[in-house]
């Protein structure tokens, strides 16, 4: 097997473990939703169907139980409660674990303590015992729908005009096929023998009961002798299928009208094998009846005879209508209408995701990560041919590199729009951290999930698991009370957390708030003196202590459990989500609630940047951040040069001089002397830059800095330039937290390398 077949296999099973999990979720809501019911047994159908074709016998082995079992429960054999939901969820966490193998590729060598925790799972699995449901009490009461015609036809008749031998019983409605038998009138003279056919059924299985209609007889005076006017209603109980039987009749298919009703057990045999049916094996209504043995090959023929005549007679006739082929067989007694209506929707099911795989294409991440980096290098070659063309003042070339320019712009935009994805797949899978750990800390605690078709990079997605797994567990832990405090507080039983994802100014934010017991300030500042993070002399703002929940080793927490407590992880959120290039903070307030907000770059890659200069320097400023460029102007604006405060039209802010903060020595190559104040903002924050020179915007290919200079405050990367120089690229958001600290008695700098 290549590598590329296991890695289908693995990614496939995946994405059919998330779609399992979704539903068993929904279903602790939902229990008698049969879509989510649906969705699980497909799950296990299709990964066992895969294993087994691949040669995974121990995925197999596992699987095959749990989807006998959820058998059982579509057709109401078996209830569906809370314990048996938790463990399908420990059924999809194992099978994970077997895919993992393979992925791994040790499927050769399977762990002995994996398997016997799969042998325990299947044990409890299967030793809890089967009650007969509602759902299944009522399943066996039903009777056929296609079975009423037939009955009222042999009653009518009965009272009209037949003679009767045996009158069908009742009770063999769910086990018994119906056979009708219209022989017509040249049969007898073509040398066919109605009771001949009858004899050879008895040889398939046991007539329970027939009758014989003689309605078709005329008077005595016209009855001709050699004309048959027989019809039988047989009841024959046989494991044969129907083409078995309707090979029967195959020399008298050209004399006799033969309808074939199936028992209930092969209806219910009928929907399972639709529901079943591998979409888009096949797409026709009558290849999907003839697939299943639902209908025969000449029966579908019959029908569409019947249909291709009436699709003749409409040509002069424009006004007579065209039935649907699942409407004649239904009128023909073939098939049952909850038959054709299960087929229908599986043939319509299988059009739209044909429709929807048209229009994708798996492709392998590290291929979009080469053309992304490709497109950066084209970025940076178009800016050095417009250098070149502005250098040389080649007029003819302008309007031809403007164009090649704005190629490239939609070049890189289309490009890096393959790798974004909706957070919301990720928001998902904390519905099963919830729920998991709730049930665990004895709580009741709702996940609600909104904005989650906001779309953000892969790779970003990617990194921000961990510190969203962290914040979650933390609100379950630390922020949602018990339902009997709640209750106690005036509060509902139930929790709520919720998870939410907006764009703001090129970024995304993601936001975490519970309605719980929130965080005390005095416990923080308590905690951070105990631990020597502050002095008891220091005055912190509430946004400062509401900081020092990161620094690590600080929890208010008094007692440390398997979830949180210990003062590990909030440090590491924030590391994490600093490496991203994004930024997070806290809001609470005692009995309230938390809100944690994270702001996070669309990207990694390529960005809109703005360049400006200082001294002889070049830095890129993220476009999205720039809120707008003016002359510094110190003799009307009222500057606090101690303080680093700037009064813009009335609205106060913290300021950075570039030049001084990175220790740039004044230009040299040009006389400007007049200095510019860019504006930019981060979140809810704003702060002024103070440069020399204003470039305008570039395309801003994002390169990481080496390990030398990840301690360098105030930068994030670096890019290239069209001239091949390097030009960093800022960390706005350290910028500004630098800027808002209040330094007296000196003026801020830059760490020295």
């Amino acid at each position: 097997m290549t590598d590329d077949v296991k890695l289908t296999f693995v990614q496939e099973s995946e994405e059919l473990l998330e779609q399992m999990e979704d539903a068993l979720l929904a279903m602790e809501e939902a229990p008698d939703d049969d879509e989510h019911l649906n969705s699980v047994f497909r799950a296990m159908h299709t990964i066992k169907g895969a294993a087994g074709i691949f040669g995974f016998d121990f995925i197999v082995a596992f699987t095959h139980p749990v989807e006998t079992v959820m058998d059982h429960v579509r057709s109401g054999e078996r209830g569906l409660d809370a314990d048996t939901i938790a463990l399908l969820l420990q059924c999809k966490d194992h099978t994970s674990n077997l895919v993992r193998v393979v992925a791994e590729g040790d499927e050769n060598a399977i762990p002995q303590d994996l398997l016997d925790v799969g042998e325990d799972i299947l044990q409890r699995l299967s030793g809890q015992p089967e009650q007969e449901t509602e759902a299944q009490a009522l399943t066996h009461a039903v009777t056929l729908t296609h079975e009423v015609p037939l009955a009222h036809e042999i009653t009518k008749v009965h009272e009209e005009k037949a003679t009767v031998d045996v009158q069908p019983k009742c009770d063999t409605c769910d086990d018994t096929w119906l056979i009708s038998l219209d022989f017509q009138s040249d049969a007898l003279r073509n040398g066919i023998d109605p009771l001949s056919f009858i004899r050879y059924l008895q040889r398939m299985g046991t007539i329970t009961d027939i009758a014989t209609l003689t309605h078709r007889q005329p008077p005595i005076e016209n009855f001709d002798p050699e004309s048959c006017y027989l019809s039988f209603r047989i009841a024959l109980q046989t494991s044969s299928g129907k083409e078995d039987i309707e090979s029967v009749f195959e020399f008298a298919a050209d004399d006799c009208e033969i309808r074939i009703l199936p028992p209930h057990s092969k209806q219910v045999s009928y929907l399972k094998l639709l529901e079943e049916l591998p979409e888009g094996a096949v797409q026709k209504l009558g290849e999907i009846l003839v697939h299943v043995g639902a209908i025969t090959e000449q029966e579908l023929q019959g029908a569409l005879n019947e249909q291709e005549n009436a699709i003749d007679e409409a040509v002069g006739n424009p006004e007579k209508g065209i039935k649907p082929l699942g409407e004649i067989l239904v009128e023909r007694n073939v098939v049952s209408q909850p038959v054709v209506s299960q087929a229908l929707k599986k043939q319509e099911v299988t059009r739209e995701k044909a429709s929807k795989e048209a229009h994708y294409i798996r492709v392998d991440a590290n291929r979009l990560g080469q053309l992304i980096n490709l497109v950066g290098e084209l970025v940076i070659s178009n800016a050095a041919v417009k250098l070149m063309v502005d250098k040389y003042d080649i007029q003819e070339a302008t309007e031809v590199v403007a164009g090649v320019e704005n190629l490239v712009e939609e070049i890189r935009d289309n490009a890096l729009q393959l790798r974004m994805v909706q957070i919301g797949d990720t928001f998902s899978r904390f519905r099963r951290v919830v729920r998991d750990v709730s049930k665990e800390l004895g709580k009741d605690i709702e996940l609600v999930i909104t904005g989650g078709e906001a779309e953000l990079d892969k790779t970003v997605v990617e990194k921000i698991n961990d510190p969203l797994t962290h914040l979650i567990r933390n609100s379950l832990d630390h922020g949602i009370e018990r339902p009997d405090d709640r209750e106690a507080k005036g509060k509902p039983r139930k929790g709520t957390l919720r998870l939410n994802a907006l764009h703001d100014s090129g970024h995304i934010v993601i936001q975490i708030a519970d309605d719980g017991a929130g965080l005390d300030v005095e416990k923080i500042r308590a905690k951070a003196i105990a631990n020597g993070l502050i002095t008891a002399e220091q005055t912190l703002t509430h946004r400062e202590l509401m900081r020092l929940i990161f620094e690590p080793g600080l929890s208010t927490k008094e007692q440390a459990s398997n979830l949180s407590g210990r003062g590990v992880g909030m440090d590491v959120v924030r590391r994490n989500i600093d490496e991203l290039r994004g930024s997070v903070e806290v809001e609470s307030e005692v009995d309230k609630g938390t809100l944690v907000t994270i702001h996070l770059p669309l990207t990694l890659a390529i960005i809109d940047g703005f360049m400006v200069g200082t001294g002889d320097e070049r830095y890129v400023i993220p476009l999205s951040m720039v809120e707008e460029c003016v002359e510094m102007d110190a003799y009307h604006w009222g500057v606090d040069e101690k303080r680093h405060y700037v009064n813009l039209r009335g609205d106060v802010m913290p300021y950075i001089r570039l030049g001084d903060f990175f220790n740039v020595p004044r230009a040299t190559t040009h006389t400007r002397t007049r200095e510019s104040l860019v504006v930019v903002r981060f979140g809810r924050t704003r702060a002024g830059l103070v440069v020399d020179q204003l470039f305008g915007e570039l395309q801003t290919v994002i390169k990481p800095l080496g390990k030398v200079f990840q301690g360098l405050q105030g930068v994030s990367g670096a890019t290239v330039l069209g001239s091949g120089d390097i030009a960093l690229i800022l960390d706005v958001q350290g910028l500004i937290t630098l800027a808002t600290h209040k330094n007296e008695r000196e003026p801020l700098v830059a760490n020295q390398i």
